[in-house]
């Protein structure tokens, strides 16, 4: 056979081969060529449960997991096979534009270079954020820009570690599918806190929990923390896995046998779309030592303990403390009513700018003569809160309660906030949330009315009122305020130096609670004004 004929007849086997193709995970394992740990043609042998993901047809696909489960090797392939055998355009959608570039270095490159066949599939792979297969086009995107989400029709969207993105700008992302006949999402992430991200759309999909029969009972059964593991505290290297019906130990080396016959197991069936959970006990290089260590160290480090739930177990999780709850709010209910300014005390006013402008007024009384650190001095009881839909009507509520200081958010209207500021020279300026400012420092602007805070620090002190009982809210405050307040979750992290960092994030939204952090900035503030150190004396 002359070689044009083979070649020929090669095309022709290859097209009927690639048009029997029917699922990502048939793709995958006739192309995909892996790398460390686990190198060679690619298979389900080490991540059975990656089969039926695979295999989705759901419209939407919500995956919720521990880290390192090898979610984002389904998307990838998800993503390969749409652009190679349906030829629709993908958009694979990461938390910031710095993790699109380090996705296409560390996951899309390394892809193409161990698969033969990828790297011809692309024939213009320079752009890190745009690939081009035949007429088909893989976009690559940050979470933050919503012109670029904006930007790009395709037939499906990936979102990866859905948690750490800009939440309103998902739906955004979901509607460039709008125009196609067919389209299909996926969104995988670790989890942080309960009906916030990834939780939250999974908590309306099906919740498929991977079971499987014990090797020694048969019944099937589910890897769970703490039910299936056997911890040594004294010896954590002799920890070990246990099924939860029968109590015989499993033997983690043997997983990538008595896994085989894993199956997904629904919770939910009245969902219109697919969503699944794994934890990382189901991994085959993860022993119960590991896990065990990383559980005992949660216990005296907070960090840690977030660290351990959701990195580990997979589940969304509040360290103690870390967010107010609906008790802590009603211990600091007063007895009166919004509006009760008693005269001559001390008023400060907190702006927080959005769609609407949301603002609250506070009174504050001191236990002695103040000096130093005024905010641990002073309790605040709340006077009013509410909204209004332009700047000028701020002006109404700044005259009807004459605050002797008062903060606005600097962004993101940030000439009118300026311009509110030098209508009330002297009493107002506008605060942007820094990042190289420590502690409670107040950095003031040189020529213009405004103030550089830190974000977590000044939130310590808002936050921590309504904990310590120090603050009052009127006994008909709004349930609208009361949510915002609440909204606000404290997050432990750690830095590249292994130091516990916090930062708070909102599950909902959160403008009053940016009210309130004003009017602690706002007391400072206005004590740094006043003419004497002693801000008794400008009552």
């Amino acid at each position: 056979m002359s070689k044009l004929a083979q070649s020929f007849k090669d095309r022709i086997v290859g097209g009927l081969r690639r048009q029997a193709l029917t699922s990502p995970g048939q793709w995958a394992c006739d192309y995909r060529v892996m790398g460390k740990p686990y190198p060679g043609p690619f298979s389900f042998l080490h991540h059975p449960w990656l089969r039926f993901m695979h295999d989705s047809t759901s419209d939407l696909n919500v995956g919720q997991k521990s880290a390192q489960m090898g979610y984002t090797e389904t998307l990838l392939n998800w993503t390969f096979f749409g652009i190679d055998i349906q030829q629709e355009s993908r958009l694979y959608v990461l938390p910031t534009d710095d993790d699109a570039i380090d996705f296409t270095a560390s996951r899309f490159d390394p892809a193409l270079e161990s698969s033969p066949y990828l790297s011809a599939l692309f024939t213009d792979v320079k752009n890190t954020r745009h690939k081009r297969a035949g007429s088909a086009s893989l976009f690559i995107r940050g979470s933050r820009s919503r012109n670029k989400l904006k930007s790009v029709p395709v037939g499906g969207v990936a979102f990866d570690e859905l948690d750490e993105m800009v939440q309103d700008n998902i739906v955004l992302a979901m509607e460039r599918m709008s125009g196609q006949l067919r389209r299909q999402a996926w969104m995988v992430s670790t989890p942080t806190v309960n009906k916030y991200g990834i939780n939250r759309w999974y908590q309306d999909s099906t919740q498929e929990h991977f079971f499987f029969p014990c090797p020694h009972c048969s019944v099937h059964v589910e890897l769970t923390f703490p039910d299936c593991v056997i911890i040594d505290e004294a010896n954590p290297e002799k920890s070990q896995y246990k099924c939860s019906a029968c109590g015989h130990i499993l033997d983690w080396r043997t997983r990538v046998e008595w896994l085989q016959k894993m199956k997904p197991v629904v919770a939910n069936s009245a969902a219109n779309y697919r969503g699944f959970y794994i934890n990382q006990m189901y991994s085959m290089h993860l022993p119960p030592e590991m896990l065990v260590r990383a559980y005992l160290k949660s216990q005296s480090d907070p960090a840690s303990e977030q660290e351990f739930y959701n990195s580990k177990l997979g589940l969304p999780h509040i360290v103690e403390g870390a967010q107010l709850t609906d008790e802590e709010l009603e211990a600091c209910i007063g007895n009166y009513g919004r509006g009760d300014l008693k005269p001559g005390t001390y008023i400060t006013m907190g702006i927080d700018v959005g769609k609407w402008l949301h603002y609250e007024i506070d009174e504050w009384s001191f236990t002695a003569d103040v000096y130093g650190d005024i905010n641990t001095q002073a309790t605040p009881r709340i006077i009013d809160m509410g909204k209004v839909l332009d700047f000028e009507q701020l002006d109404k509520i700044m005259n009807r309660y004459r605050p002797m200081s008062a903060i606005i958010d600097a962004n993101p209207e940030r000439r009118k906030a300026i311009e509110f500021c030098n209508r009330h020279y002297g009493i107002a300026h506008a605060c942007f949330y820094g990042r190289d400012v420590r502690s409670r420092d107040i950095v003031y602007g040189r020529d213009l009315p405004t103030i550089t805070v830190d974000r977590t620090s000044w939130l310590d002190m808002s936050q921590y009122r309504f904990k310590n009982k120090t603050i009052l809210i009127p006994k008909d405050t709004p349930l609208e305020y009361k949510d915002h307040v609440k909204s606000l979750v404290k997050k432990f992290e750690k830095d590249t130096d292994g130091n516990v960092v916090p930062r708070y994030f909102a599950i909902n939204d959160d403008h009053y609670a940016h009210t309130r952090n004003y009017n602690e900035i706002a007391l400072a503030v206005g004590k740094t004004f006043a003419t004497s150190q002693n801000i008794k004396g400008v009552i």
